[in-house]
């Protein structure tokens, strides 16, 4: 078949063609960029030749075929089917592979993907890097699942080794370094060639690679990994680098700038014949929260997913879920959009929005909480910051809501400039009565005990949750002065301890469903409890808390699991750590039985 002869067909051999006329007719849903992305394959089909530009059908149906004849998905539901490309990936395999230049180089020397999580973007990079391993014609190729550390390598490794061994065409093909999930290299003997993960800190003897895979561009701090890859493929005629990624929040960034080029080239207002982009992003308009309908431009994969399926199709029922839960939560929702919803989002949002922080307002008498079941957690400042201590109350057959009672103290020196740095009203909360203050230029953690011991006298109070880090100089001075409080616990600031409190103070705010809570009850009570408790939180409308509720930013690690940060909030949070800690604490609190109230039949 001639190139001219190519360049017309849409026939259902060329997927890459018909998923572009299909995209442009309105047959299938795509956002502004990958419907530019469409443009620019038919613009080069018709004029790309002027410009030594060749496009090879026959290389990409069989790259195309390759996935679908040799390679098998791993995991849940997917386990050992054949790896059937959805449109998209089918668009994206064929664009890369199937186009060439007329001196016999690959076309796309470097190639961007940006799809919303949950989409294929991993397994179908780890087939691209197989397909480079053994059936791209390379000798020597090497292929490398790059990343600025070794596990998050691994990670897109792994799904590579995954496929090797569903796939008996490959297992028997290819050696294997190491066992199981330690797994570390693929050798290909009939080329002399490898594929393994490679770090930044490990590329320094310079890797040649043949194809360069690059996992969660969003997450790269700097260009380091994509010029290592980039920089070894200049001898290798069919050399490409392909980067796949969510939306980031930082445009400044080098996922930043790659968006940015892709949008620009696909939109012709950049010419760069050697980068490839497949953006996937919302038009303008479009609120994924209100609106599923734009959905599948995000996630090209959900209407290929549902093909055959009855209703409640798991990659809808999973967004559903990610919406609800983000609802009220700034942070959580930025979260969601940016990554489900390629939405780039500032990184510093709220967490806490302020009709959900209002609707939780309730105060009551202390008559109500005086015998009551309660732990604490305590944000105790080093010098001259905020210090906030914070009671969560159980709920009750007769008050089904967490209640949140908080405490502050800060130095009575020098009110006036502190009321000028923080520009809030502290000697209005003063007096008022929703501020103390301890003598002195620094916190007096003597008088933050001493206080402490009067309100745990009041209050049931069974344990007291504090910042690890510190605990040892609380109960030395503890010690030291003859300080009698209820049981001191540590608990950790980092993601391990403070992700599962997060998440657990977002659910009784909102008043997410769970077990029962309820706990000291007769057992004639409990199927009361179970049907009218409402679990929901609720703070008395103190407003330095509210103040801290206001500023608090929460941040994320590669893993999703969240904290809040000081680092980053607009003003002091030292009310919503200490809060995140009660909660946290109350989590591991048992009940009369010995065992946790979440632990599974435990008793109330």
């Amino acid at each position: 078949m001639t190139n001219e002869t190519q360049q017309t067909d849409t026939s259902v051999d060329d997927r890459v063609s018909a998923f572009a006329h299909a995209v442009l007719a309105g047959d299938i849903v795509a956002g502004p960029n990958v419907r530019n992305a469409c443009k620019r394959h038919f613009r080069d089909l018709e004029h790309g030749s002027s410009r030594g530009l060749i496009w090879d059908l026959e290389s990409a149906n069989r790259a195309i075929g390759f996935f679908e004849d040799v390679l098998c998905l791993n995991g849940g539901d997917y386990e050992g089917m054949p790896f059937l490309l959805a449109p998209w990936q089918a668009f994206v395999v064929g664009s890369l592979f199937g186009w060439m230049t007329v001196d016999g180089f690959r076309r796309f020397r470097l190639g961007y993907i940006e799809t919303g999580k949950g989409s294929g973007k991993s397994p179908l990079v780890a087939g691209i890097g197989l397909y480079g391993l053994v059936a791209d014609g390379e000798q020597r190729a090497e292929i490398y699942a790059a990343a600025t550390k070794r596990d998050q390598a691994m990670i897109l490794f792994r799904d590579a080794v995954s496929m090797v061994d569903m796939s008996a065409k490959l297992r028997s093909r290819l050696v294997q370094s190491g066992r199981d999930d330690k797994v570390w290299n693929l050798f290909y003997a009939n080329t002399n060639s490898f594929f393994r993960p490679i770090s930044a800190d490990e590329g320094k003897s310079g890797p040649r690679p043949h194809i360069g895979l690059l996992d969660e561009l969003h997450e790269h701090k700097t260009a380091a990994t994509v010029n290592m890859m980039r920089a070894g493929t200049k001898n290798r005629r069919k050399a490409m680098v392909v980067m796949i990624t969510n939306s980031g929040s930082d445009k400044k960034t080098v996922c930043g700038q790659y968006h940015d080029l892709g949008v620009r080239i696909c939109a012709q207002i950049e010419d760069n014949d050697s980068f490839f982009a497949f953006i996937c992003s919302l038009d303008e308009g479009d609120d994924p929260f209100k609106d599923e309908a734009c959905w599948p431009k995000v996630n090209p994969s959900l209407d290929h997913i549902a093909e055959g399926q009855s209703d409640g199709i798991p990659g809808r029922k999973y967004l559903r879920e990610q919406v609800q839960s983000a609802r009220g939560l700034p942070a959580q929702e930025s979260l969601v959009r940016r990554l489900n919803f390629c939405e780039w989002t500032s990184a510093d949002a709220p967490w806490i929005s302020w009709d959900v922080w209002k609707q939780a307002e309730e105060p009551v008498p202390m008559r109500v909480l005086r015998n009551r079941r309660c732990v604490g957690g305590l944000d105790l400042a080093s010098t001259t910051d905020l210090t906030a201590f914070v009671l969560v109350f159980w709920p009750t057959l007769h008050d089904p809501h967490w209640r949140l009672l908080p405490y502050f103290w800060i130095p009575d020196d020098d009110l006036q400039g502190r009321e000028d740095r923080d520009k809030v009203p502290y000697s209005m909360w003063l007096k008022d009565g929703h501020l103390e203050t301890t003598p002195g230029r620094a916190i007096s953690k003597k008088h933050v005990l001493m206080r402490l011991v009067k309100i745990c006298a009041y209050f049931d109070v069974e344990r007291i949750g504090y910042d690890r880090w510190r605990a040892e100089d609380l109960l030395q001075l503890m010690t030291d002065e003859d300080i009698t409080l209820p049981e001191v616990v540590p608990f950790g600031q980092g993601f391990k301890d403070m992700a599962p409190a997060v998440d657990e103070f977002e659910r009784r705010l909102l008043g997410r469903e769970s077990e029962s809570d309820v706990i000291d009850l007769d057992p004639s009570e409990y199927e009361l409890v179970q049907s009218e408790t409402v679990e929901t939180l609720r703070h008395d409308g103190n407003p330095v808390m509210t103040w801290c509720a206001g500023n608090a930013v929460i941040v994320s690690d590669p893993a999703n699991n969240r904290k809040a940060d000081k680092a980053k909030a607009t003003g002091r949070i030292d009310g919503i750590v200490a809060s995140i800690i009660a909660v946290g604490t109350s989590m591991k609190s048992c009940g009369p039985s010995g065992k946790s109230i979440y632990d599974e039949g435990a008793g109330i």
